[in-house]
């Protein structure tokens, strides 16, 4: 039992991760249905920002983190202006095409600059590099910081989508992009504001991973993109519930298939279930199914 809830809080602390990264993926999706595979490349730049700011600035965890945010968010917009809005009006395939060019630019431009080097985050010092003892059971204070501002990030983003103007217009442009434009919404401004969002999220999330894996490199975000992916799928895509929950599902499932069985499997037991869901229930499971008019 005591192994078992070691493990259950590792999956705990990687499913912040994974719920931060799947959330950028649903609200997209939720907007404009399009899968944007740049953003777990966003990530990655949220992780390099964090190690420049601690390493070269000196700054500690939380100014690197909100610095990390900002930046990614800007370059959340910037993609967007540039890659996406012309092509708002095309076909989903051209779109996607689109977002695999941006990911590669994003990830070989980091390697030009950075070089393929595992970079490795300045050790935690203080309170942070203690951990607490509850018989065999080890809870570090950075798995504690990471579920801590994961779960303040969701609650800030729930905020903001249900009670503030802007969440209400990008409820609104999700639901009929014609009609509230009609109704005196920006559209344009509105698809902005949810991808500098969502790209804000990658961007603390790939600053948690980084303290919480000490390396970083350019091609990090690949994979863990895709399992973000498959969180935001099996919660049920375009949902923000959704995407939370599956994160910490899909982050639990990884730790346990590595803690009990193979490491070796734990990707392929992650992708299993992504093919599962789409068999099963396409939509997700917070998901409903649509009738779709012709």
């Amino acid at each position: 039992m005591e192994q078992f809830l070691q493990q259950l809080m590792n999956g705990i602390s990687l499913g912040s991760i994974y719920a931060l990264v799947a959330l950028g993926y649903t609200m997209v999706y939720g907007i404009i249905s399009l899968i944007n595979f740049a953003h777990c490349d966003i990530y990655m730049i949220g992780a390099y920002l964090g190690y420049f700011c601690m390493t070269f600035l000196g700054l500690g965890i939380f100014p690197s983190l909100i610095i990390s945010m900002v930046v990614c968010a800007i370059l959340g917009v910037m993609i967007e202006k540039v890659a996406y809005k012309p092509l708002r009006n095309s076909s989903r395939i051209t779109v996607l095409i689109t977002a695999i060019g941006v990911s590669l630019f994003l990830e070989y431009v980091t390697m030009f600059f950075m070089k393929a080097n595992v970079r490795s985050y300045p050790p935690i010092e203080g309170v942070l590099a203690e951990s607490l003892n509850y018989g065999s059971i080890v809870i570090s204070m950075k798995q504690i910081l990471i579920v801590s501002i994961s779960i303040i990030l969701v609650v800030l983003l729930q905020l903001i989508v249900k009670k503030t103007r802007i969440g209400k217009a990008m409820r609104a442009v999700s639901l009929d992009k014609d009609a509230a434009q009609l109704m005196g919404i920006s559209v344009n401004n509105t698809i902005s504001f949810t991808f500098a969002l969502g790209s804000a999220l990658a961007g603390a999330a790939g600053v948690l991973v980084g303290i919480y894996y000490n390396s970083i490199n350019p091609l990090m975000g690949i994979i863990p993109g895709l399992k973000a992916f498959v969180a935001a799928v099996f919660g049920g895509i375009g949902l923000i519930p959704g995407a939370f929950i599956g994160g910490y599902f899909i982050g639990m499932v990884e730790v346990l298939v590595a803690g009990y069985g193979n490491s070796m499997y734990r990707d392929a037991v992650v992708f299993a279930i992504l093919i599962a869901i789409l068999i099963i229930k396409p939509t997700g499971l917070l998901g409903k199914n649509t009738g779709e008019k012709v």
